[in-house]
């Protein structure tokens, strides 16, 4: 069976290279913890849909999905726990959300089990997969990065924190594998329903991912770019509605206009001259800007 994973931001940074830069900058680095907290909470909701869908069936999984919104709801707690005694915000993070996004790309009739259960779960495991995947590369990226950093009490803090939650985000990684693998072993049919739900929602994470990291010129052509490539992993007849539905808000991009507008203010405010030589660079030359002039434009 295939092994899918998160690709690199534009394929170009790794999870370790973004870390590195976050753990740099407090407070982009308490924006990122808000983000965990916030994506760990949301997961909750999530799930917990998931299990009404299902309708008590089959048992296993409901069992399953009841104590993985309870790793999640303990990681939720754990996180605005550290990030109340740093004396952090634990309101909506700022920007695109990830988890937002990933939903607005969702074809929802696929993945809902009352329409069909057996595909809805094959939909809603591969979904779920592939986004613990993505989590636990930058909790790893995350605790690398402040072992490199300077071994402050806040550091330490905050990597201990991160530690308690990796094991559990793998053990949800590979209950993953085995409910998908199980399912791809019953028939030709049932691997090629899962292979297909794989690179499907891998796509989806994938330009879910970078929608939310990307406020650079030339984002909106890019996120166009990202939603035919999850177009084209579907059936054709299924394409031209997909892909009408989400065009208009993708090339727009509202959230994301608002974003650069709040980052452009606090870039300007902090330091007008790293406005110039960072943001503005950053934001003409995209994220290629940042590795051809690293000096310049580090985060």
């Amino acid at each position: 069976m295939t092994v899918t994973y998160p690709r690199k931001f534009q394929n170009v940074l790794s999870a370790r290279d973004i870390l590195k830069r976050v753990v740099s900058d407090r407070e982009i680095h308490l924006i990122t913890l808000n983000r965990y907290r916030y994506s760990e909470q949301r997961s909750c909701k999530d799930l917990t849909e998931v299990i009404e869908q299902l309708n008590g069936q089959p048992r296993e999984l409901v069992r399953d999905l009841s104590h993985h919104i309870s790793d999640e709801a303990r990681h939720a707690m754990w996180l605005t726990d550290l990030l109340i005694d740093l004396g952090s915000d634990i309101g909506t993070p700022p920007g695109t959300s990830y988890i937002d996004e990933f939903d607005r790309l969702l074809d929802k009739d696929t993945y809902d089990p009352k329409n069909n259960l057996e595909d809805g779960i094959i939909a809603a495991l591969a979904a779920i997969n592939i986004t613990e995947k993505r989590g636990c590369e930058y909790f790893s990226a995350h605790i690398y990065a402040l072992k490199e950093a300077p071994q402050t009490e806040e550091n330490i803090k905050i990597r201990e924190t991160i530690e308690k939650i990796l094991p559990e985000e793998a053990g949800h990684v590979r209950w993953g594998n085995r409910w998908l693998a199980e399912l791809a072993r019953k028939s030709p049919e049932h691997q090629q329903k899962v292979e297909q739900a794989k690179r499907k929602y891998t796509a989806i994470e994938q330009a879910a991912f970078e929608s939310g990291m990307d406020i650079t010129l030339g984002a909106e052509l890019r996120g166009v770019a990202n939603l035919v490539e999850v177009a084209n992993i579907m059936p054709l007849w299924q394409r031209p509605q997909y892909l009408m539905e989400r065009l208009p808000q993708t090339l727009l991009a509202p959230e994301l206009q608002f974003t650069r507008i709040q980052l452009a203010q606090k870039a300007w405010q902090r330091d007008p001259q790293a406005f110039m030589e960072k943001f503005v660079p950053m934001f003409l030359n995209g994220i290629q800007g940042i590795e051809n002039n690293p000096k310049k434009t580090s985060v």
